[in-house]
């Protein structure tokens, strides 16, 4: 890694992103051999700083610092200084006083982590930013694909649903597209965001064209959090169109790859039997994102370079 800090797939090189996916398939041997207790980041600091919920990427990234031997702590944006009126800044250069060598931060602003690792001694990880990018859920949405499949070059992968929203889709463009897959993006045009043309990605509109010959298809929740109304005419039609059905993955490749980075909302983005099908990572995704995590932390605590 040539930073201390994760901030985005945009930034990183194919070298990079390749180097963590390695580090992780590494750290997977320990998992799937059921060792919880390594001595990797003995004597290390972590902690998650999140100012939105989250379920999924908080426990992950406290599993994976325990699961390495560090101490991690957790700071509750609800019952912390923060609600007092202490600037991001502030916390952050609190944190640093207490040592801390990891801050995982989360944030509604876009650009969030890039303001604090510039004024913080400690790595800073993006856990998820405004409708930036959410670099950690990519990079093992990545790692999924190539274990299943063996390569990221040349895989056709479909990402459909909220695009407008989600921070993980447009990290997953930059990371696949570095390593030489073609990412399709298909939504209402209501919910591609402005901009999209920008992304290294093609954009339809017609779900069963984008997942044609798709080696992976890979459903978003509806992020009616940030959502004003209007944004398509029903649920019901929205399932209808973009929603993942097996009628919809017969126009993908025979046992496509079905990814969610969750909390999925059943018989609306995905269909059950899809979801639940032997070709679903979902699972998977789940402890791969503690393998990730923990190839994130020990590279930045151990082999930056700032």
């Amino acid at each position: 890694m040539k930073t201390k800090n994760l901030l985005g797939l945009k930034e990183l090189s194919a070298q990079e992103i390749t180097e963590i996916l390695d580090a992780a398939a590494e750290f997977k041997k320990i998992l799937v051999q059921n060792v919880k207790k390594t001595p990797h980041l003995a004597g290390k600091s972590v902690t998650t700083l999140f100012y939105e919920n989250s379920t999924r990427t908080r426990l992950s990234f406290e599993t994976a610092a325990k699961y390495l031997g560090a101490n991690c702590s957790s700071v509750s944006v609800s019952g912390s200084s923060i609600q007092k009126g202490e600037t991001l800044i502030d916390t952050g250069l609190n944190l640093d006083a207490l040592l801390t060598d990891v801050i995982v931060l989360r944030h509604p602003m876009a650009g969030a982590p890039h303001l604090l690792a510039k004024n913080v001694k400690a790595a800073v990880i993006n856990g998820g930013d405004g409708l930036n990018e959410h670099p950690t859920q990519a990079l093992l949405d990545i790692f999924t694909l190539r274990e299943s499949l063996g390569k990221i070059k040349g895989l056709k992968v479909a990402i459909l649903g909220d695009i407008k929203f989600s921070r993980v889709a447009r990290s997953n463009a930059w990371g696949l597209s570095k390593l030489g897959a073609s990412v399709t993006f298909c939504a209402p045009k209501t919910l591609l965001p402005a901009g999209v043309e920008d992304f290294p990605c093609r954009t339809l509109t017609d779900a069963a064209q984008a997942v044609k010959g798709a080696d992976a298809v890979m459903g978003l929740r509806i992020q009616s959090e940030r959502q004003k109304s209007g944004m398509f005419p029903s649920v019901a039609e929205y399932a209808q169109n973009f929603g993942i059905t097996e009628s919809l993955m017969r126009h993908a490749k025979k046992n496509a790859l079905i990814l969610h980075p969750g909390p999925m909302n059943r018989g609306i983005e995905i269909d059950s039997a899809v979801a639940d099908a032997p070709n679903s990572v979902i699972l998977p995704q789940v402890t791969n994102g503690v393998a990730i995590r923990m190839a994130v932390l020990y590279l930045l605590t151990h082999r930056s370079i700032n």
